[in-house]
């Protein structure tokens, strides 16, 4: 025969749906905000490591626009007077574009370094 069914016991610790319910949201929203803490942490030390090549780029860039000025005024300075200004700004161009190799060449290596 069968028997009854026995109830169980009520556990000590039990709580009510709704307030577990309740507790599972607010662990949701704690865990959230700090996934969203995360990516800010994460994405402002990649600003941060991006601000120095950035720079370094823009002095490349400004020391070559003065290459490309110095070349555009010895060619003129040559146009004006056939001896030797062209070669002046040769020399003048090459050696600020070296400059502005280095400065391109040390901010890639610091951009590979810090990404």
């Amino acid at each position: 025969m069968l028997k009854p069914a026995e109830k169980p016991e009520p556990l000590e610790d039990e709580r009510p749906i709704g307030e577990l319910v309740h507790q599972l949201v607010e662990e949701g929203k704690a865990y959230a905000n700090a996934e969203i803490g995360l990516a800010k942490a994460i994405a402002l030390a990649k600003a941060r490591a991006l601000a120095l090549p950035a720079g370094l780029f823009l002095a490349a860039l400004i020391v070559v626009q003065s290459a490309v000025t110095i070349i555009a005024v010895g060619i003129f300075m040559t146009l004006l007077r056939p001896i030797g200004p062209i070669l002046a700004a040769i020399v003048a161009a090459l050696i600020y574009s070296a400059v502005a190799g280095a400065l391109a060449w040390y901010g890639l290596a610091r951009l590979k370094r810090d990404l």
